[in-house]
């Protein structure tokens, strides 16, 4: 699972013009997955299912 930065460098993920993260290929708005005993938050395009990590 690559970082939300790296992805962005790689543009993998692309920002909307109100800068929320949106898939490169579905170009879909991504979903957040946050599980409070990690440190890390999943983002998640709703269409391709593919997954970055962020860290909060």
């Amino acid at each position: 699972m690559k970082s939300v930065r790296k992805a962005l460098r790689d543009g993998e993920l692309e920002k909307d013009t109100y800068d929320r993260l949106v898939c490169g290929e579905c170009e879909k708005p991504l979903k957040t997955e946050n599980d409070p005993d990690e440190i890390k938050t999943v983002r998640i395009c709703p269409d391709c299912a593919a997954e970055w990590k962020e860290i909060r």
